[in-house]
């Protein structure tokens, strides 16, 4: 059986990318999840992880005697794995814009996901309107998104980007959990997008975990102490 490495579920949006899409697609796998205590060389989680990750993080997802440790090329594995699946869009030119989307997401955005990091037990609309006040790259990343979104529900008539559900669904989940989180203003209609995604089971499954786990990780809430905002 695959097996799919992963981080905290509240906070590790890149684990929640494969981990969703997995779930949402009915592809069975175990999940072995390596919890957070720190990221220097040495830590309990870096030891364990860097047996399956040559990076030392999470995702990695391991088929035997292979282990892929990047999250666009899982999706990839996973699409070629099981065609029955369509995890990709059937259609080659819909297929090469959501690989574009994927790709966008992979490498940009990091304003985003600098200042609004994923927490997804956690009430933050002050410090996302602090965030929208004070950071304007962030702004331009969620207007990005609306962009984006707007002209892929349009074009493919939702509910998802691409019609059916697909891996770019599984890919701005995490940025679905965000604009919940820190309450970012965005439209009537992207709103919509956004509550079907975090509706989705794989994504409810995912995010009834995160809620169960109760570890707090300081250096990965820099804006809290336990129980409060600062």
């Amino acid at each position: 059986m695959l097996q799919l490495f992963i981080g905290n579920k509240n906070y590790s949006s890149w684990s929640m990318r494969p981990w969703v899409l997995l779930k949402q697609a009915g592809i069975p796998f175990e999940e072995v999840l390596v919890r957070f205590d720190s990221f220097s060389e040495g830590s309990k989680f870096k030891t364990q992880i860097a047996q399956v990750s040559p990076t030392g993080k999470v995702p990695a997802l391991v088929d035997g005697d292979l282990a892929i440790w990047d999250t666009l090329a899982i999706a990839e594995y996973l699409a070629e794995k099981f065609p029955e699946k369509r995890l990709w869009p059937q259609d080659a030119k819909a297929r090469a814009i959501a690989r574009s989307v994927c790709a966008e997401m992979h490498s940009g955005f990091t304003a985003l996901r600098s200042h609004c990091g994923m927490n997804i037990e956690a009430d933050l609309a002050d410090i996302g309107a602090l965030v929208w006040r004070d950071k304007p790259a962030v702004q331009a990343d969620v207007n990005r998104l609306i962009e984006m979104w707007t002209q892929l529900l349009d074009t493919h008539k939702g509910p998802m980007l691409f019609g059916k559900f697909s891996i770019a669904d599984a890919y701005y989940a995490p940025v679905c959990s965000r604009i919940t989180t820190y309450a970012l203003p965005v439209p009537s209609h992207i709103r919509a997008y956004v509550e079907r995604v975090m509706a989705l089971p794989g994504v409810q499954a995912w995010v009834e975990d995160a809620l169960a786990e109760h570890d707090f990780v300081p250096f990965d809430e820099p804006y809290r102490v336990r129980g409060n905002a600062v």
